[in-house]
């Protein structure tokens, strides 16, 4: 599983009404690594601007990656933290996270980050089995 839903959440999920609030902090609590590089990324973008903030070192251990996968494969728990933290999320490889604002004017540039270009210059031997 890859959120450790309430019996209150799963419930509202039952009725068809789901408070998105509810569901960002059962991501918080659920995926504390991911929460985390996505909340400092999109703290960085804020202080340092630019056209994205992203994080290039490998998470710590198995359950951290994992977290990471989870957060960015799942289109659900992708999109409530878009809208939560007010940002675009990019994805590469095991662990680069990337945050863009959602102004247009990056556009380009997250395009050229998420192309097939950009993932393979992306690639190392030592992340072949992340």
């Amino acid at each position: 599983m890859s959120l450790d839903v309430s019996p209150a959440l799963l419930e509202q999920a039952e009725r068809g009404e789901v408070d998105e609030a509810a569901f960002v902090d059962c991501v918080r609590t659920s995926l504390p690594y991911a929460w985390e590089m996505i909340s400092s990324l999109t703290a960085q973008l804020e202080v340092e601007g630019g056209e994205f903030a992203d994080n290039q070192t490998p998470p710590p251990d198995e359950q951290a990656r994992g977290q990471l996968l989870r957060a960015l494969a799942s289109d659900a728990i992708r999109g409530a933290l878009q809208r939560h933290f007010g940002v675009r999320l990019a994805f590469q490889n095991c662990h680069r996270v990337a945050v863009f604002p959602l102004d247009p004017s990056v556009d380009d540039r997250l395009a050229k980050f998420t192309s097939i270009r950009g993932q393979l210059l992306n690639q190392s031997p030592e992340l072949r089995d992340c």
